[in-house]
């Protein structure tokens, strides 16, 4: 028997009782009911086993489940006060109390409870991008449940590419293609109901402002009463399936495109769902399991996979930043992905449209049809399912990349990058660096220190994370050592992305200079330039530690202290073709001697902290 970590066994009791919720819920009727399907044999629900496996190839740690279990763990309740006798003078021990008439029940770990039974079910947008074959339907409609079990209620939006508007019949293939998904949601253990009506309307919100030029406003809007069909499926247990289909100003339905019916209905559920959390009403809703309408995330289930990209020979990305990489991706879409990725660049679209109206800790996934089970992983960790702050080199060798990974998309934050003192906002720099490492700074040592050395600031957002590099000289060595003087980021922002988008902008303005996939819009070179090794350090008990260990070169003991670097990737790389097949012995002659001039130096460095 395998003893797994904590949260897996949490996550094993989750799976292993979800099933019996299913079987608690009211009898229900949807068309596909009525039209008298056969029953559902027991072999096509599937398995807990297929359920347990699914979270376990999460691979989620306690830390990165922390955002899944403050999604749908319960909220805090007021403990009830005990009345105290009035008369100090009386000892606790001589307080009679009755005995209980209520048999005492044991213990239980409140977090376990919390994931057993998830009080707050939330909700994600889902767009179905097929045609899809009954087997691969299959497969999402089984990922559909499997999410669902876990606390995300799908609110799906079916669209089909090979049938476009205004074709004879495109509606009642639109129909027909719904009715197909809700047969197989049912036949996979879930309850769904389709929704023909239109719950959007055509064209812009009567009253709303302007929008900027680099937004892409929905052409649709929705009111309140439009939501009624979605909440009242919500509120059965059922999964809505809905038609990309629109009330016009004649109140005729007409189809239009899936995205603007999924920016709308974004919308128009973050404002319902922000009206329903501000009354009394809701808040006794959330102990009865009310779904919140707020979608947690956007899912873009296709048959293309991600947004490819010029940094990973057409391979997916792992992590986009919308903020700053956007207008990157347009301008570096190959041709060629025109064709093989046709709505990769109209889905990223979607993705930030939705985005801007979904609360910052909501995310965008964009899959392969082929990778419906990494949905869980996404849900679990919010995290994409390969690092994109993990070595170029290892990304490219890893089996897990492929045409089918998918492209996980934040909302993100501005990178800029200075190369001053007078530059850096230091109150905000401060209140940084002191909450981040919980310590205080030594502030006039530390800038006295940075007017000599520094090298460039990376900066994300307005101070939610920084990376500062500095030039420390060395005796020994021909040039200065790029050395990582601090590395934050705010709590409020560690697990959103911020850590993996500065990291990567940190490589590709040091270590990973000269390669092209180091051409990223940061502020800084640009890609432009001579790769310079970089080192670090961090305290031998540091947690962080075990992320610096999968993403640095190398790294040595230093009594308390734990030495990192990553190598200059262009000179490796010249090294490997250098010496061909023999491949790198362990310390190369071009090594020889840095690892002691780095201790030196870097031992040398002061502390940035009061004592």
């Amino acid at each position: 028997m395998h003893s797994y970590p904590v949260s897996y066994r949490q996550l094993l009791r989750l799976a292993i009782n979800a099933q019996r919720t299913q079987t608690s819920k009211a009898s229900y009727a949807t068309i596909q009911s009525l039209r008298k399907a056969p029953p559902v044999e027991l072999d096509d629900i599937p398995s807990d086993n297929d359920f347990i496996l699914s979270i376990l190839r999460a691979n989620a740690s306690s830390r990165d489940a922390k955002p899944y279990f403050a999604s749908f763990s319960p909220r805090p309740r007021v403990p009830a006060t005990v009345p105290q006798p009035s008369d100090d003078s009386i000892p606790t021990s001589e307080v009679r109390t009755e005995p209980s008439l209520v048999t005492e029940q044991p213990k239980v770990n409140s977090l376990v409870e919390s994931i057993i039974d998830p009080v707050i079910r939330r909700t994600a947008l889902v767009k179905m991008q097929g045609p899809f074959t009954q087997v691969q339907l299959d497969s999402i409609a089984r990922g559909m449940v499997y999410l669902e079990k876990l606390g995300l209620v799908s609110v799906i939006i079916v669209e089909n590419d090979d049938i476009h508007r205004g074709e004879q019949d495109s509606r009642n293939v639109i129909v027909e293609d719904i009715m197909r998904l809700v047969s197989c949601l049912e036949k996979h253990g879930a309850r769904a109901r389709p929704v023909l009506g239109a719950v959007v309307r055509l064209g812009p919100r009567p009253g709303d402002p302007e929008i900027p030029q680099d937004f892409i406003s929905p052409e649709a809007h929705t009111f309140p009463s439009d939501l009624v069909p979605i909440r009242s499926a919500l509120q059965s247990g059922e999964i809505p399936v809905i038609p990309p289909f629109a009330l016009d100003s004649f109140c005729r339905s007409v189809r239009i495109d899936a995205n603007d019916v999924i920016g709308a209905l974004a919308r128009g559920m973050v404002e319902a769902g922000s009206q329903n959390s501000s009354s009394s009403v809701n808040r006794i809703a959330d102990a009865s399991g009310e779904v919140d309408l707020t979608p947690l995330r956007l899912m873009i289930i296709n048959r293309e996979g991600g947004v490819p990209s010029y940094a990973r020979n057409g391979f997916p990305h792992l992590l986009i930043n919308l903020d700053s990489e956007s207008k990157h991706i347009r301008e570096t879409f190959h041709e060629s992905w025109r064709h093989t990725h046709k709505t990769a660049l109209s889905n990223l679209a979607l993705a930030k449209t939705c985005l801007s109206y979904m609360p910052p800790t909501s995310s965008a996934v964009m899959v392969s049809h082929r990778s419906q089970s990494s949905l869980i992983g996404n849900l679990i960790t919010n995290r994409p399912a390969v690092s994109s702050s993990l070595p170029h080199a290892l990304l490219q060798g890893n089996r897990k990349l492929t045409p089918h990974t998918p492209t996980l998309i934040r909302r993100g934050l501005p990178i800029r990058v200075v190369r001053s003192v007078e530059d850096i906002d230091r109150n905000k720099m401060n209140a940084l660096l002191e909450q981040s490492f919980q310590r205080t700074l030594e502030e006039t040592d530390f800038y006295d220190r940075l007017n000599h050395t520094l090298d460039f600031v990376i900066i994300a957002g307005d101070y939610a994370g920084a990376a500062i590099v500095t030039n420390e000289p060395s005796s020994d060595l021909s040039q200065p050592i790029s050395y990582l003087d601090k590395f934050a980021v705010l709590p409020s922002h560690q697990g959103d992305g911020t850590v993996d988008f500065l990291w990567v902008a940190l490589h590709d303005e040091s270590y990973g200079l000269g390669h092209p996939f180091s051409a990223n819009p940061n502020g800084g070179k640009e890609g432009q330039g001579e790769g310079r090794d970089l080192v670090w350090r961090s305290r031998a008990n540091n947690p962080v530690n075990k992320w610096y260990f999968e993403r640095s070169s190398g790294h040595v003991r230093m009594g308390d202290w734990v030495l990192f670097w990553c190598d200059a990737e262009k000179r490796l790389k010249q090294e490997q073709a250098r010496r061909g097949r023999a491949g790198l012995s362990y310390v190369e002659d071009w090594e020889g001697g840095r690892l002691a001039s780095w201790i030196d130096v870097v031992q040398k460095i002061p502390s940035s902290w009061r004592k």
